[in-house]
């Protein structure tokens, strides 16, 4: 069993409709081909409809930053996964770490949100991760076990094949810090066991796990050479076309092939 890389760029809130045919015009002149991994856009809200117009017919994905759990209804400023279908998102981020910190997403909530991605098809990329005085109190495995086991409450193994798994230390997201590829690795392995053991091995071994937290093209490759990381949730570094493409260049190198399970 290989599995196969995702390296998605989160936009978060920045880039115009305009902007983003810009840079999807721009990298799509200037980046390589690459068939041997996932290459993943992620733009607000505002942007997908352009986007997913502009990226018909390249093997470039879609996803949304996040989404309301009810089908539709009076819940102002809400997006319903089925608007986001209809705009052509293939993935949508459930519990990135400036959602639950900022705007208060709770397990339930996340929770929520994966059963009603998972209900219309598309594929959730649930965020966990710890903050900087969880990590130095030496909390990052409860943390991270609450967040798996409430955001993974009542979803079958049938259903966790269309999960991935987004670690996001939320010490290094926009700080500029950037856990060594070894701190990484050793996280990732912990979600990796937990999923055996909730699970099963082969969900396991299946499961793509990415990192995220000041990915750059300088660390892309060494985080992407760990046996465990499946590919990057990329903020600040996404915003940009060439940087983008750089670091997928860097992780998708020929030492950063396909994981063999």
């Amino acid at each position: 069993m290989r599995r196969r890389p995702l390296i998605a760029g989160n936009w978060k809130m920045n880039k115009t409709p305009q902007e983003t045919q810009e840079f999807i015009e721009s990298y799509l002149a200037a980046s390589s081909e690459h068939r041997d991994c996932d290459v993943l856009l992620i733009p607000p809200f505002t942007s997908l409809d352009r986007a997913s117009r502009l990226l018909s017919g390249t093997n470039l994905l879609l996803g949304a930053q996040d989404v309301h759990s009810a089908a539709s209804g009076a819940y102002t400023g809400a997006i319903s996964v089925g608007m986001l279908k209809a705009c052509g998102c293939v993935f949508v981020l459930a519990g990135h770490s400036e959602r639950r910190h900022v705007f208060g997403d709770s397990d339930d909530a996340v929770n929520d949100k994966l059963k009603a991605i998972l209900g219309n098809d598309l594929f959730p990329i649930l965020c966990v991760g710890e903050t900087l005085e969880e990590r130095e109190g030496e909390r990052t495995s409860s943390v991270l076990n609450q967040q798996l086991a409430g955001g993974l409450k009542d979803i079958s193994e049938q259903a966790l094949e269309s999960i991935v798994i987004a670690y996001e230390p939320v010490w290094a997201i926009g700080t500029g810090k950037t856990a060594t590829p070894e701190q990484a690795q050793a996280t990732i392995a912990y979600v990796r066991h937990w999923i055996e053991i909730h699970f099963s091995r082969q969900a396991s071994d299946a499961m793509r796990i990415l990192y995220g937290g000041s990915v750059k093209p300088s660390n892309a490759r060494s985080l992407q050479n760990q046996p465990d990381i499946d590919g990057a949730l990329i903020g600040g570094a996404s915003l940009d076309p060439d940087s983008f493409a750089q670091i997928i260049d860097e992780a998708m190198s020929p030492s950063g092939e396909d994981k063999v399970c």
